[in-house]
């Protein structure tokens, strides 16, 4: 019979662990998951906050639970189940972390438990590790923390010796395409575009699929990408504007979840609460641009990276095989070097955003200096 841990998707060990952590009713009160992007930590912390919090026999569709817990879980709109990223330039904020540690002495909404899932916490700073470790290391009965690394070594040693580490490993980028066609029905093409196309995350690769505005995103950062050998600098500032434009239409999709969130949790919440929640969605939606700006750094460094496997000779390793042409026509015009400078002028712009620059400047500033290292 499936369960919710079937979706974490290439880690077989992983999978066996927390099912039998949760069946002999062995489930720690903190959890440090690690391991590269793309190998399914976010999902599998998820399906972990399922089986905690569903009160019934939970499982991928939840349909014999009567709250619709796992499908409120998977919305990220169930009460007892939050999720947190870094909302400031350089991580976490304090106040982040002290409105976790609030909350969690305060009893579950909804049902007996609720589970704090913590992404990126290698960029959690010594300041806000202060303010949380000691919840961290006794959280209330009813609470479980989950936090998300790259790796061991870059989550400060304080809060790594308050966890128990499960590790992630890496899931190639072919067989990460196989399994998301596999469980998407999409082809083995589109699995590899996906996949690209979000840095290497099966899950993300699967919303990115179901999403039409992210699929007209990734048209126009190729459609500019290819276009910028006959590009004047009026053309690179159009397509720049273009791209800001269209990074901000799958948002929309982030606001009509949390339109539903708030919904949900008026019932539950005071106006005081309320606010606050308003709040972290507005923090929320912020880093939800982030992320897609950063997902079209991921995008333009496929597209280049498809380029140079062309200058190296071997067309049969292109990905965006929907572009060929424009891949072709660059690969004749340029030289693997010269790639492999651009790709260093994305990873520059990656940076740049992240610390909160005009993404419009920062995405002008790149388009012009890739053409320039691309054409000489």
């Amino acid at each position: 019979m499936s369960d919710v841990f079937d979706g974490i998707f290439g880690q077989p060990k992983v999978r066996d662990f927390l099912r039998a952590c949760v069946r002999g009713d062995r489930v720690s009160h903190a959890y440090l998951f690690t391991g590269p992007a793309g190998s399914n930590k976010t999902a599998a912390a998820f399906a972990l906050a399922k089986a905690i919090v569903c009160e019934g026999d939970p499982c991928s569709s939840c349909e014999a639970c009567s709250a619709d817990t796992c499908r409120r879980i998977d919305r990220k709109s169930h009460p007892d189940v939050h999720y947190l990223a870094p909302e400031g330039a350089q991580g976490y904020v304090v106040e982040q972390i002290r409105e976790l540690v609030a909350d969690s002495q305060l009893a579950p909404l909804a049902g007996r438990h609720k589970v704090y899932i913590l992404d990126r916490v290698d960029s959690l700073g010594t300041s806000a590790a202060n303010a949380f470790l000691k919840t961290l290391e006794e959280p209330p009965d009813d609470v479980t923390i989950i936090l998300l690394g790259r790796t061991r070594e870059a989550v400060l040693p304080t809060i790594v010796s308050r966890c128990q580490v499960v590790p992630f490993r890496h899931i190639p980028a072919s067989e990460a395409s196989g399994i998301l066609a596999q469980n998407t029905g999409c082809t083995l093409p589109e699995a590899a575009i996906a996949i690209q196309a979000v840095g290497g995350s099966i899950t993300k690769a699967a919303q990115f699929l179901r999403s039409k505005e992210r699929g007209v995103f990734r048209t126009k950062i190729i459609g500019a990408m290819g276009s910028l050998l006959r590009a004047d600098d009026l053309d690179i500032l159009e397509y720049a504007r273009d791209l800001v434009l269209a990074s901000k239409t799958p948002l929309d999709e982030v606001r009509r979840e949390q339109e539903r969130d708030l919904e949900e949790k008026a019932e539950f919440l005071q106006a005081s609460a309320l606010k606050q929640l308003e709040a972290r969605q507005k923090r929320a939606m912020s880093a939800a641009s982030m992320e897609l700006l950063r997902q079209m750094c991921s995008i333009a460094r496929a597209w280049l990276r498809d380029v140079g496997v062309c200058c190296a000779g071997d067309d049969s390793l292109v990905v965006n095989v929907d572009v060929a042409a424009s891949i072709h026509d660059a690969a004749a015009r340029t030289t693997l070097e010269r790639v492999t400078r651009a790709q260093e002028c994305v990873s520059a712009c990656e940076d740049v955003i992240s610390y909160n620059v005009s993404p419009q400047v920062s995405i002008e500033s790149m388009l012009f200096e890739i053409r320039e290292v691309l054409y000489a």
